[in-house]
């Protein structure tokens, strides 16, 4: 372990996520110089700062005092977690784009490679008190995009968050919880199993050591890095306040695709999503060739155009789909009637009509021909 990596295990235990003067500090001294100033309570000369940022030094001053970055290393080491650290080839270099609020240092828990696993992913997320279709899309689309190669991005809560995970998982693919606590801490509870499953085979993620408990404030700071972390992020479903318009208020800061799904008008879960694409810079998706295609390669990856029904009378020629189009929607006809209503002459509308009566489009009558039950569904 290099005084770097602890100086930077400390600082995450020392201050909150992503603090923008912490960041200057450690940009103008290093991690290791950073801890000095706190132990000092005494800034360069060459560096400024608001009185409320030099107030912050007090604050995190105490907080030293009763860190502890070799226990929390080897409380990490114990469940085979790790540190990873800005520079180390495991770090995603998107998360520089966030430039004064990058995190000092993440802490990991699973198998997967961070920086691999974020080279083709998407973030996922929306409202806890989500809706079944809401929680079914979440599911589909991750699942889908698991099948495609892609890593699904989320945050690990109840509701939509859940159900994406679930959703790669059930398709054997990468899926990375950004959580607001430690890796080792399963909140919210009912999501123990999940962790335990993401753990396994997939990746949690923490800017807070082991044995770190959650607060509100720290739901949304997290929020900044599920968005820096992918190409772009879908808003499933979300209220007017929704912590998930945080998360695209952060992808639309760094530049990322940001994406919502419609839902029904009545429905307070899409209200947000519904807010987001009144805005020309969000991208309705309501299938997940359409979120690849926002995400993918420029003319490469384009969503085929939604597909149609084919109606058994589609595959008819013409002139025999003429013949049937000219029946009466109720009541009998003959011959003659169809030839005028048609245009054509007797024979071809007697040739047509044991084709179609052996198609199962017509049958007769006492009175002539009549169209089928089945032949009567809308055209």
């Amino acid at each position: 372990m290099t005084p770097e990596r602890e100086a930077r295990a400390t600082l995450t235990a020392v201050a909150e996520p992503g603090d923008a003067f912490l960041n200057r500090v450690v940009g103008h001294c290093g991690a290791e110089g950073a801890l000095d100033v706190i132990r000092s309570g005494t800034l360069p000369a060459d560096l400024p700062a608001a009185p409320k940022e030099i107030q912050r030094l007090e604050h995190w001053r105490i907080r030293l005092a009763a860190a502890e970055p070799d226990r929390d290393l080897a409380v990490c080491a114990q469940f085979g977690g790790r540190l990873v650290c800005p520079g180390e080839p495991e770090w995603p270099t998107t998360l520089d784009d966030l430039g004064g609020e990058r995190p000092y240092a993440l802490w990991l828990r699973g198998p997967e490679d961070l920086r691999h696993a974020c080279l083709r992913s998407v973030a996922m997320v929306g409202s806890r008190a989500s809706s079944p279709y809401g929680q079914r899309m979440a599911s589909d689309f991750a699942s889908e995009l698991a099948d495609d190669g892609w890593t699904v991005v989320s945050g690990g809560a109840l509701g939509i968050d859940a159900a994406a995970h679930r959703g790669s998982l059930a398709a054997d693919g990468r899926t990375v919880a950004v959580l607001a606590n430690g890796v080792d801490v399963p909140y919210p509870a009912s999501n123990e199993g999940l962790f335990a499953e993401m753990a396994r085979r997939s990746l949690l993620v923490s800017e807070s050591p082991p044995g770190t408990h959650p607060h509100r404030l720290r739901f949304l700071v997290r929020n900044r890095v599920i968005a820096a972390l992918s190409r772009g992020s879908v808003i499933v479903e979300a209220e007017a306040r929704s912590g998930a318009l945080n998360t695209a208020a952060w992808a639309r800061r760094l530049g990322r695709v940001l994406m919502a799904m419609p839902g029904p008008v009545t429905s307070r879960s899409s209200v947000g999503c519904h807010q987001l694409l009144r805005q020309e810079d969000t991208v309705l998706v309501s299938r997940t060739e359409e979120i690849i295609e926002a995400v993918g390669r420029l003319g490469a990856d384009l969503a085929p155009p939604p597909q149609t029904p084919v109606l058994p009378r589609d595959r008819l020629e013409p002139v025999t789909r003429a013949v049937l189009e000219a029946f009466p929607a109720r009541g009998t006809t003959g011959p003659a009637a169809l030839a005028a209503k048609a245009g054509m002459d007797l024979a071809a509308i007697n040739a047509k009509l044991g084709l179609l009566a052996a198609s199962g489009f017509i049958e007769r009558a006492a009175n002539g021909w009549r169209l089928t039950k089945s032949a009567k569904s809308p055209r």
